[in-house]
């Protein structure tokens, strides 16, 4: 910093060394004059320096003033200079003030600001195509609740359009988490059935001893528990759509029933001597192969045949790893209004680390590990922890006919192998199969497979 001292007759008596530093004149030479020291200022900045000292010396006003200087040897600086009056016999007779080169924090903030208009600017695009992605997603990329614009999901959008007009049934396949009920809800939405019910029932959540009084119901005294008349869903379905979801599970008398109703349109309750007709859409799902399952015993292959009139197989996440950003903010959204938390950005890094991921569970196993990182989170950007992301089980056995296990027993030994025999909970074999633990125990004890022997393998 350099100091000096400017007389009011225009002539400075007082140079600090730093001060011809600064400016680039030699201190042999003596100190400038007043028009020799403005010649040395960029020509634009001159006629602001000299009306500044010019008021300095006229209002007895403080000056505070930056301005640029071509220096003979360092070249384009940029200074600033602040000056006092010095009052004597109520007139200014000197200025006295001090200057410092401020180049390198000017051309710092200069490119601060640079920087922020080119963050604004990315910031109101980012904007504009967030607004037409959500714009897409309402319109064109959502099927119902299905999202995703991915060329596997988008041809499996093309069947469900093109069966829902019809009263056809239709079998959903597909892993466990993949959306078959979304599917199915959006068939039924876009059918002439839509004004009707549309009744769901999981098969494999209902103890085989009951699942043909919750389909068909039961009459009163039919069963020690049965105190009243009870409608079933296919009643409660009238004229609407029932879906049949894990209808691989269901025991093989009620296969024997379910044909009935979907060969002669009519069934009886549980207990009861009347046939009734019933007028039901039905749409059914399962995470199981039905080519095992019949080649194994467990599944008729004439109902089989009756359910897939019209199949549709849903795509594994990991086969439309493209739908996944839509899907994350669509599922961040959600989220984190039901937290009451305010997300701006999504990670990068994660929405390649959730890329990069085979998604086991699919779409649930996504939706539940945003859910979980919604509730960890304490700022305005979304991320995950990738330990979150077990890769173990990566390797499952794939639901269809393309990579098929010759038998049943094969599938389900080659899940022990995997699990070292954990039948049921977090990565057990029964989540490794897409089952329930109850369903995988009967099947083990039915094919005598010995489970004791794949602990520690």
């Amino acid at each position: 910093m350099g100091s000096w001292s400017l007389k009011s007759d225009g002539t400075f008596d007082y140079w600090s060394p730093e001060t011809f530093v600064l400016f680039g004149f030699d201190p042999s030479e003596g100190i400038p004059t007043l028009p020799k020291w403005l010649t040395v200022l960029h020509p634009d900045d001159r006629d602001l320096l000299a009306k500044t000292i010019e008021r300095m010396f006229r209002e007895s006003v403080r000056g505070d003033v930056t301005y640029r200087v071509d220096h003979p040897k360092q070249g384009k600086r940029i200074m600033h200079s602040t000056g006092e009056p010095v009052v004597e016999d109520g007139k200014v007779t000197r200025l006295i003030g001090n200057t410092l080169d401020v180049t390198e924090q000017e051309n710092a903030t200069r490119e601060l600001k640079k920087a922020f208009v080119e963050i604004r600017a990315l910031k109101d695009e980012l904007y504009k195509e967030n607004i037409v992605l959500r714009h897409e997603i309402g319109s064109t990329s959502m099927f119902e609740e299905v999202l995703g614009t991915s060329s596997a999901l988008q041809n499996v959008l093309a069947l469900a359009a093109k069966v829902a007009p019809t009263d056809s049934t239709v079998l959903i396949a597909g892993e466990t988490g993949t959306g078959k009920e979304l599917i199915a809800r959006a068939i039924h939405k876009r059918s002439k059935r839509s004004k009707r019910s549309f009744v769901g029932v999981n098969c494999a959540a209902i103890p085989s001893s009951l699942i043909m009084s919750e389909l068909f119901g039961h009459e009163k005294g039919a069963f020690t528990g049965a105190v009243q008349r009870r409608l079933g869903r296919f009643e409660l379905a009238e004229g609407g759509t029932l879906f049949l979801d894990e209808v691989g599970d269901l025991p093989l008398e009620t296969q024997i029933a379910l044909l009935r109703v979907l060969q002669e349109r009519e069934f009886e309750r549980v207990g009861g001597t009347e046939m009734l007709r019933c007028d039901v859409r039905v749409i059914a799902a399962t995470n199981r192969d039905l080519h095992f399952a019949i080649d194994a015993g467990s599944f008729r292959s004439d109902l089989f045949y009756r359910l897939n009139v019209f199949p549709i197989e849903l795509p594994p996440l990991r086969e439309r790893k493209e739908d996944i950003p839509i899907l994350v903010n669509y599922f961040v959204n959600r989220y984190a209004q039901r937290a009451g938390k305010k997300i701006d950005t999504i990670q990068k890094k994660s929405i390649d680390a959730l890329q990069e991921y085979s998604w086991p569970g699919n779409v649930r196993e996504l939706q539940n590990v945003i859910e979980r990182s919604l509730i960890i989170v304490d700022t305005n950007e979304f991320s995950v922890d990738k330990n979150w992301l077990s890769h173990e089980f990566q390797s499952r056995p794939r639901v269809g006919p393309a990579g098929r296990i010759s038998t049943e027993q094969e599938q389900i030994e080659a899940a022990l192998a995997q699990t070292k025999g954990k039948i049921s909970g977090r990565q057990g074999a029964a989540e490794l199969l897409g089952m329930p633990a109850s369903t995988l125990e009967s099947k083990i004890r039915t094919l005598k497979i010995n489970k004791h022997a794949y602990k520690g393998t």
